[in-house]
C-alpha cells in the first residue's frame, strides 16, 4: 500500500471526531466567491490579506497531501490525480487556496531520491500544479514540511529545518515563485524546538534526527526570510508558531515557553509576514478561550491562517465536534484556514481526510460540514 502513514508524522498528534450542525445556506450576496479565472494577487496590508485592488481576501482552503511523501517513497510525485478535473473538484467546494506540501530532498534532487521524481522533474510538477490551481481561481500556499540533515533521507517532518539543506531550499523556492503574485511561501510546517532556536538563530542542541537520534544544526525562520528576499521573492511568507504550530503565545494565562509569535517573529523588510497555526481537536490549544489568549493578539497586528485544521484521527464517529468552533472563531477574527486533507486515504484514516473520491465526495460527517460551510459561508 502506498497510503501515507508517514504523512501522519507531519501532524505529530492524535485527535478525535465529534458532532455539530452545518450552517444554514445564506443569500447569494453573502455566499463565498466561487473561484473562477486566475486570482489577482495576494499581499499583506496591515492585519489583512488583500488582492491587487486592495480587497480583503478571506481564505478558505484545503491541504493536498502527497507531494511530501510519494517522491521519497519512490513511487511518484502526487498521490492521486493532479489534472484539471481533480482541481475543478477542489474548486467546486468554493475553495480559494490549496496548501501544496514539499519534500526538501525531492526538490533539491539529493540523498539518492529517484531522479524521475526529483530535481527539475519534481519542481516542474509542483509549478505546473500551482499554475493549474491559479487557472481555476485558487491561490497556493507552497510549504516545505519534510526535510533531513546530512545524508539522511527526508522521510518525515523532523523537529526543525536543517542548516545543511533548508537554506538552499528556501532560496530555490523563492527564485522559482518570485514572479508569481498568487502564492504564499511557507519555509516550514511544524517544529518542536523553542522560539529562539526556531525564529532567530539555529541551534545544535534541540533537534534530533535518525535512529539512534543524532543532534543536528537547525536553520531559523529569520534565515528563511533573508534567503527568500535575497532570491527576489517579495510576496507573502507564512511563519508558523511552535509546538507543532499550535502554541502561538499566552496559554492558560501564562506565556508558553517564555515568548509569543509576535515577540519572536523574524524581521521582514517587505512587511509581508503572516502567522500560521495548526489546530486539531485535543491539541494543547483547541478552545476559543485559548485562541483568544494566544492567537487573537496576533490577528490585531498581522494576518493569520490555520494552515492545518480538522477533527481527529479517531475513527469512532467522524462527527464535527471541533471544526465548527475552529472555523467560526476564525471567521469572526479574520483568520483563514486550510482543512486537512484533500485525500481519499480511507480505512482507519477516514476521520483525517475530507473526501472519499477525488470527484469531491465528502468522506464523513465532519467533511460534509466543512463542505457546507465553504459553500454557504
Amino acid at each position: 500500500m502506498k497510503k501515507p502513514l508517514p504523512a501522519l508524522v507531519a501532524i505529530a498528534f492524535v485527535t478525535a471526531c465529534g458532532g455539530g450542525t452545518p450552517p444554514a445556506p445564506r443569500s447569494a450576496s453573502q455566499a463565498a466567491r466561487v473561484p473562477s479565472g486566475s486570482p489577482n494577487g495576494i499581499r499583506v496590508s496591515g492585519n489583512h490579506l488583500v488582492d491587487a485592488y486592495g480587497n480583503v481576501i478571506a481564505l478558505q482552503g484545503v491541504n493536498r497531501s502527497g507531494t511530501e511523501y510519494a517522491c521519497v517513497q519512490g513511487w511518484g510525485i502526487f498521490d492521486g490525480p493532479n489534472d484539471d478535473k481533480s482541481v475543478k473538484a477542489i474548486a467546486s467546494w468554493h475553495v480559494n487556496i490549496v496548501r501544496v506540501l514539499l519534500n526538501e530532498d525531492c526538490w533539491l534532487g539529493i540523498n539518492g531520491i529517484d531522479q524521475q521524481y526529483a530535481g527539475k522533474n519534481y519542481i516542474s510538477a509542483i509549478v505546473n500544479y500551482v499554475n493549474l490551481l491559479h487557472q481555476n481561481g485558487m491561490y497556493a500556499e507552497v510549504s516545505l514540511i519534510w526535510g533531513a540533515p546530512g545524508t539522511y533521507q527526508a522521510t518525515y517532518q523532523p523537529d526543525a529545518p536543517d542548516e545543511d539543506h533548508s537554506p538552499a531550499m528556501w532560496s530555490s523556492m523563492a527564485a522559482t515563485f518570485k514572479n508569481d503574485p498568487n502564492v504564499i511561501l511557507a519555509p516550514w510546517g511544524e517544529t518542536t524546538v523553542g522560539w529562539k532556536c526556531f525564529m532567530k538563530k539555529g541551534c545544535d542542541d534541540e533537534a534530533t534526527y535518525g535512529s539512534p537520534p543524532q543532534y543536528y544544526l537547525t536553520a531559523a525562520m529569520q534565515q528563511a526570510v533573508n534567503r527568500m528576499r535575497k532570491a527576489g521573492y517579495k510576496g507573502v511568507i507564512s511563519i508558523p508558531c511552535i509546538d507543532y504550530a499550535n502554541a502561538c503565545g499566552k496559554i492558560d494565562g501564562s506565556n508558553y515557553n517564555g515568548s509569543t509569535w509576535l515577540r519572536s517573529r523574524p524581521h521582514d523588510p517587505q512587511g509581508q509576514l503572516i502567522a500560521e497555526a495548526h489546530v486539531y481537536g485535543k491539541n494543547l490549544c483547541d478552545t476559543t478561550a485559548c485562541f483568544n489568549s494566544s492567537m487573537k493578539p496576533i490577528t490585531k497586528v498581522v494576518p493569520m491562517i490555520f494552515g492545518e485544521t480538522g477533527e481527529t484521527y479517531d475513527a469512532s464517529d467522524c462527527y464535527p465536534n471541533y471544526i465548527p468552533t475552529f472555523m467560526n472563531w476564525a471567521d469572526a477574527h479574520g483568520v483563514g484556514y486550510e482543512a486537512w486533507t484533500w485525500d481519499d486515504w480511507g480505512g482507519s484514516l477516514v476521520c483525517g481526510v475530507l473526501i472519499s473520491n477525488y470527484d469531491g465526495t465528502p468522506a464523513n460527517a465532519w467533511a460534509s460540514w466543512v463542505q457546507q460551510h465553504y459553500l454557504y459561508h
